[in-house]
């Protein structure tokens, strides 16, 4: 299992996120990816990756150019990202006003060159930070202006993530608890406190920290898009590591001012989504149906078990395990195909053989054998369906085969 850990003792920003992925990169594709960055079609957008040093170790700055221009540093003071709006409300020019969630879906839909599921993970990090500057601003989602989050560099690091996100596909994504910084910070509205409002909400059930660091370690930026591909924050696990990349900072501390991501593969096991809901009000041919849907659909199993319910009810348990990309899209079945009003969710770790199918040739014809390994075993058995399609032209018995094969 392909596993991506972000250390983020230093908090996070997305120019030093983008620049940590660049990193785990091969070389010779480093400069591939930054012309593809350059060619993704964010308008008036110039990236370049830029060696960089802090404490004594190397690593990558992203440096963005906004026609010309490196931004934000005139309208506010944090460390890492520049996060504010320069696309007009109905996102046709990139002038210095503010803009609405409405304008970022227009640069993204209209203009950018990416897969669809950049420009789904693009608006749901976006997503992310309009409802937190929502929540702190008091106003409805729609009438929220970008002044921290909304320029056309922020576009360009949720942008260059989430396409360095679907090039590294790994399987799981950790990170460290999140180093916050101290102090103050200013932005458009006046002096706040660091986190900043909205930076703060974003991290909301994320376990953070302070310290003695008097600046803005994580803009609201790199919180958003920790939340939305992090999907647990503990001590980096036991992997064999194949890539190491350090995301640069622009200021200088006593401590090197970057994000570090490691890439590596473990093992051991691999981590699954077990949704579970409790019945007392479907046949068991509807609850057929939907375990049928929900396996065409992905799930890895899917199972019930018979159970005891409130007022001495009987009733079933189903439940789905499932990849946890696949979550969402199993809980939207879940509640499209049973009666279910709740659904409860763990997350596991699966211990697997390694599998292999072969075919043979048998007295009956080429049969496929599923090989398991692995864990000092090996297991060996012959095809349910091939089985059954020699059963019924032969007109004998499975076992009958089995013992002649």
């Amino acid at each position: 299992m392909k596993i991506l850990y972000f250390d983020c003792g230093m908090g996070a920003a997305g120019d030093m996120l983008t620049a940590a992925l660049l990193e785990l990169l091969d070389k010779e594709e480093r400069e591939a990816f930054v012309e593809t960055l350059n060619n993704a079609g964010i308008p008036g957008v110039c990236f370049t990756a830029e060696p960089s040093e802090k404490c004594g170790i190397c690593g990558t700055h992203m440096k963005v150019l906004v026609e010309g221009e490196e931004e934000g540093e005139d309208i506010h003071d944090h460390d890492h990202g520049h996060d504010h709006v320069h696309v007009n409300e109905d996102g046709s020019e990139y002038h210095h006003s503010h803009s609405s969630m409405h304008g970022i879906e227009h640069i993204v839909m209209d203009h950018l060159n990416v897969s669809d599921k950049v420009k789904k993970d693009i608006l749901a990090v976006y997503s992310l930070i309009a409802e937190a500057e929502s929540s702190v601003h008091g106003v409805p989602v729609e009438q929220i202006h970008f002044h921290e989050v909304g320029t056309m560099d922020a576009v360009a690091d949720v942008t260059a993530v989430c396409m360095l996100m679907e090039r590294i596909a790994p399987d799981r994504v950790i990170a460290s608890p999140v180093h916050v910084g101290s102090g103050t910070v200013k932005c458009a509205h006046g002096i706040l406190p660091v986190p900043a409002p909205a930076t703060a909400l974003i991290l909301k059930g994320i376990p953070v920290y302070g310290g003695q660091i008097k600046s803005e370690l994580c803009t609201p930026t790199g919180a958003a898009l920790l939340k939305y591909f992090v999907q647990e924050f503990t001590d980096m696990p036991v992997m064999a590591v194949s890539s190491i990349g350090y995301g640069m900072g622009k200021k200088d501390f006593d401590r090197a001012n970057c994000v570090r991501a490691i890439l590596g593969d473990s093992e051991s096991g691999e981590y699954v989504t077990e949704l579970t809901c409790n019945i007392d009000d479907m046949t068991a041919e509807e609850i057929g149906y939907a375990m049928d849907v929900l396996l065409k659909n992905g799930a890895l199993e899917v199972y019930t078990v018979p159970v005891g319910m409130k007022k001495c009810r009987p009733g079933t348990l189903i439940c789905v395990m499932c990849r946890e990309g696949d979550r969402e899209k199993m809980t939207d079945l879940i509640f499209a195909h049973t009666t279910t009003l709740g659904v409860r969710e763990n997350v596991s770790k699966r211990y697997t053989l390694k599998r292999t199918i072969e075919t043979v040739e048998t007295k009956f014809g080429p049969v496929r054998k599923k090989i398991s390994k692995g864990h000092g075993v090996i297991r060996e058995k012959y095809e349910y369906d091939d089985l059954v399609k020699i059963a019924q032209e032969k007109g004998i018995s499975i076992s009958e085969i089995k013992k002649n094969i």
